[in-house]
């Protein structure tokens, strides 16, 4: 029996060892062994109890010698011991024992410069078929020279940690170890985990390569190869406005800008499933196929019909396919340096310009910040806008100083004259909780086309005083009156109460999160007035 290296996590005597297998042969083991149903449209379904989504809690990154140095220790990055990460790694091997293991040796990066080899040990099928479709899938060629892998990551969800005894917080543990290249996952099926500690991984090694690691997507036109990336948190609408049916895209959540220009991360995606119907989102919609995984969707179990409005497993209901799943992919992921860059904000507060450009102090406070809001939840008493500030718009996969990134961002729009825009794509002319309503999404799609193809190279910008940033007064398709963010108010005292607020809370989040910022980037913030 070929064991492919696995005797080096300790697993010794296993049931049988099976190596990259077809979606096709995955989908049948995952069946054969009741981890998953069909559905309706051929799609394997899983439901992944009690953990429906990331567990930041439970991740941590062990604290040697090496590494200490770089890591920006604290609530999102928690360390542990190498004897910890040992002792967990040794007792989920011996879970291991007699059981059937799943490898996919496959590649993150799509630039050949900078591919890392990843080695995937599963528990599950399944969970081997979604990293199968997510990460590059080598030829037969590449996989039979693949040799020793970069990294590898032993996942075995089946194995849960005894909080007192292994020194974690839970039943899961999420742990990578950098010096020893290797990760360890446990306790937890959701499938997120495995493709976020690559992420993680890329974000510390990519930096030592002169590769910008960016949690956005990105995508190009056709005829002249023009690369945009965009930037945004959950419900900002980075998804929406990238998969653009005139441009080509290169992918949906992860990737590396080197000197040669963007490159996916990743050989699939792993889309949000929440109220998706074909008419909104199609391209996802029509993924959702033989040889993709579904995440906690509920299905009719007669019809095997998806019900995607029902939330009741969780909001966070997910599929992941690979990319050339999607008509307009870029293939490989790969596109030139950034012609401009967009930074997306579903800002609820109802006061920032629907569209601003930013020099490169102001995109480099806006890229640390990573800020977007939320409606007033269901809480009784809770009437107001939450602010969500998420360093790099990626807190939680970013291991190191978030000054590391900044200046590689900086460096770059320095080098190479990439335009930056803040776009706005929440709440006009009134809050959230007052009851307004949001941009016209026809409206900001026509100010995203018109950052893409120069249209405001030749408008005039207006200087707003609270949020220290310039805004155009004119753009094709979008009347000149949505362009002011204070004009669309009737009531511009409240305007300018509400402005003042939102600019006080950056204030103070950049000054708690970022004390030791240079100070022309801090002066590059909104500045409230007093």
């Amino acid at each position: 029996m070929e064991t492919y290296g696995i005797e080096k996590l300790g697993i010794i005597g296993p049931k049988a060892v099976y190596r990259n297998l077809s979606p096709a042969q995955l989908t049948e083991e995952a069946l054969r062994r009741g981890e998953g149903t069909l559905s309706n449209t051929g799609a394997l379904v899983v439901t992944t109890g009690k953990y429906t989504g990331r567990s930041p809690e439970d991740k941590f990154i062990v604290d040697t010698e090496g590494v200490h140095d770089e890591i920006a220790w604290g609530k999102v990055n928690r360390p542990i011991s190498r004897e910890q990460f040992d002792s967990i790694k040794g007792k989920m091997a011996a879970y291991m024992q007699g059981r059937e293991v799943y490898i996919f040796d496959g590649f993150a990066g799509a630039d050949k410069k900078y591919t890392q080899k990843f080695r995937v040990v599963n528990e599950l099928a399944s969970q081997n078929l979604f990293i199968h479709q997510l990460l590059i899938r080598p030829t037969v060629e590449e996989l039979a020279e693949y040799g020793e892998p970069d990294y590898t990551i032993f996942c075995v969800p089946g194995f849960k940690c005894d909080p007192e005894v292994d020194g974690v917080h839970s039943e899961a543990a999420i742990i990578i170890d950098y010096e020893a290249h290797m990760i360890i996952i446990c306790g937890s099926q959701y499938a997120g985990e495995i493709k976020k500690s690559v992420f993680s991984t890329m974000n510390y090694v990519m930096t030592k390569k002169n590769v910008l690691p960016m949690h956005c997507s990105a995508n190009m036109d056709p005829e002249t190869g023009e690369t945009a990336v965009f930037f945004g948190l959950s419900g900002t609408g980075k998804t929406t406005l990238s998969a653009d049916p005139a441009r080509k895209l290169i992918g949906d959540d992860e990737h590396g800008w080197s000197p040669d220009g963007v490159f996916n991360f990743e050989g699939g995606c792993y889309a949000k499933c929440i109220n998706l119907s074909a008419e909104n989102e199609p391209d996802i919609y029509n993924a959702i196929r033989f040889g993709s995984l579904v995440e906690n969707v509920v299905m009719d179990p007669e019809t095997r019909e998806f019900d995607f409005y029902d939330g009741s497993l969780t909001e966070n209901t997910r599929v992941g396919y690979p990319i050339n799943y999607i008509d307009n992919a870029q293939i490989p992921g790969e596109g030139g340096i950034p012609k401009v860059v967009i930074f997306l904000t579903a800002d609820a507060f109802g006061v920032l310009p629907p569209i601003s450009r930013l020099d490169k102090n102001a995109a480099m406070y806006h890229f640390v910040t990573g800020f977007t809001s939320k409606l007033a939840g269901t809480e009784r008493g809770v009437t107001e806008p939450q602010p969500t500030f998420s360093t790099l718009f990626g807190e939680p996969f970013m291991p190191m100083d978030p000054s590391v990134y900044a200046e590689m961002l900086g460096d770059k729009l320095d080098q190479y004259g990439t335009k930056v825009y803040l776009v706005n794509t929440g709440w006009a002319g009134g809050s959230a909780a007052a009851g307004a309503k949001r941009m016209k999404l026809s409206y900001t799609r026509a100010m995203v086309t018109a950052a893409l193809n120069g249209s405001f190279d030749n408008i005039e910008f207006k200087h707003h005083d609270v949020f220290n940033v310039d805004y155009p007064v004119s753009c094709p398709n979008v009347p000149d009156e949505k362009l002011d963010a204070r004009g669309m108010w009737e009531d511009k005292a409240a305007y300018d109460e509400q402005a003042n607020k939102l600019a006080k809370m950056f204030e103070e989040n950049f000054a708690k999160k970022y004390p030791n910022m240079p100070e022309e980037i801090v002066n590059a913030g909104p500045k409230p007035k007093n």
